[in-house]
């Protein structure tokens, strides 16, 4: 890809995961207020939650295909929610700060992980169809995050 639409793609794909983020804490943050469901909340939140990992580890292994990198961000959100498992008084401590509830959670639900399936599953479509828009204009070699 030639670099201008190389630093074009990066920009796009840059303003795609902050917009997930910001989705995510709107979620979280104004949700209630507007009246939506707490199941819409909870579980909207955590899809928008394993579509960020899959987008950190998407920048992170750029180099590597798409499967391997959901399967990465699966395996991290998997053992994140798993860690909700272990207990100790200053992690709990933790756990109990906006920081520690967005990055840890406070309560393992398996149902989490199914969204976060979800979430991970919705990353790699947006980074496909991102990597399609690019690769059908004419662009030549590799051109996601992912392949």
């Amino acid at each position: 890809m030639p670099p201008g639409r190389a630093r074009v793609f990066d920009d796009l794909a840059t303003c795609l995961r902050v917009a997930v983020i910001i989705s995510g804490l709107a979620l979280r943050g104004y949700g209630l207020g507007l009246g939506l469901p707490a199941s819409i909340l909870k579980y909207g939140a955590s899809m928008l939650w394993g579509t960020m990992v899959f987008f950190f580890v998407a920048i992170a292994a750029s180099r590597l295909p798409r499967p391997v990198i959901a399967a990465i961000a699966a395996l991290i959100a998997i053992g994140v929610e798993l860690f909700r498992l272990v207990h100790a008084a200053g992690l709990d401590a933790f756990r109990l700060t906006p920081a520690g509830a967005l990055l840890l959670g406070r309560v393992f639900s398996p149902w989490n992980m199914v969204a976060y399936g979800f979430g991970i599953a919705a990353g790699a479509w947006l980074d496909r169809c991102a990597t399609s828009v690019f690769t059908s204009a004419g662009a030549v070699g590799e051109t996601s995050s992912a392949s």
